[in-house]
């Protein structure tokens, strides 16, 4: 497996993400970006790319905060995520950077992409399928979910898998149903995967260090929402 630190921009904002493949497949194959969480493009990201190239895919951990800067407490990237909320347009648009990244790539079919991401990297992933990005597949783990834009109905092409802990007090739960109803009144093939005795951030073995009761690793709920994903794309993909 090959991995590489990328430089790319969206408008004036430099990002630099972390591409990972196995250089020893020479057909293409699918590519998929990997969003991080909050705090940025940590340990986290970088190693559920390399996950992905280890199962055959061309990865890119993407940078949402600009310069790979990655923040060790909520207070201090509070700033920075309140103002990609605030313009929905400059978020995707980074979002859209990353993608233009893969689709760059001689490694990867253009034809199956997908996204995925992990607390607010799983809400960039899917305001990339509202914008309409040509996307196969996206999966979401523990997404702070907001509500889409008026322009956004039927922009999803795409299959998407929400994993969510059903115990989870960061993600309002009427959040949750207003995504649910979109994508059933799109008509979306979309799935929902709640995880009994879950709170928020269930995939990220750091995430009992942050001193939160609202945060904490959950092993099992890990490996099935992984495991969720992968069906997801094997599916979308119609890998062998």
């Amino acid at each position: 497996m090959k991995t590489q630190s990328i430089e790319y921009a969206s408008g004036p904002t430099r990002l630099v993400g972390h591409l990972a493949w196995d250089a020893d497949i020479g057909a293409r194959r699918p590519g998929v970006i990997v969003f991080p969480e909050a705090f940025g493009l940590n340990a986290h990201a970088r190693e559920r790319a390399e996950r992905l190239a280890r199962l055959g895919y061309v990865a890119l951990a993407a940078d949402l905060l600009g310069d790979g800067r990655v923040f060790d407490n909520l207070p201090s990237v509070v700033p920075s995520i309140k103002a990609l909320y605030a313009d929905r347009t400059a978020w995707r648009a980074r979002a859209r950077a990353a993608l233009e990244v893969l689709l760059a790539r001689p490694e990867v079919d253009r034809e199956r992409l997908g996204a995925i991401g992990f607390c607010f990297g799983g809400s960039t992933a899917l305001e990339l399928a509202r914008s309409g990005a040509p996307l196969s597949a996206v999966a979401t783990f523990h997404a702070g979910l907001l509500p889409r834009l008026p322009e956004d109905a039927g922009r999803i092409g795409s299959r998407v898998l929400i994993c969510h802990g059903d115990d989870d007090p960061v993600v309002n739960q009427d959040a949750l149903a207003t995504v649910v109803d979109e994508l059933r009144r799109d008509r979306v093939d979309w799935q929902l995967a709640r995880y009994g005795n879950t709170v928020h951030s269930f995939t990220d073995p750091q995430a009992d260090a942050r001193n939160n009761p609202g945060f904490a690793y959950n092993a099992l709920a890990d490996r099935r929402s992984w495991a969720a994903m992968r069906q997801l794309f094997d599916e979308a993909f119609a890998l062998p």
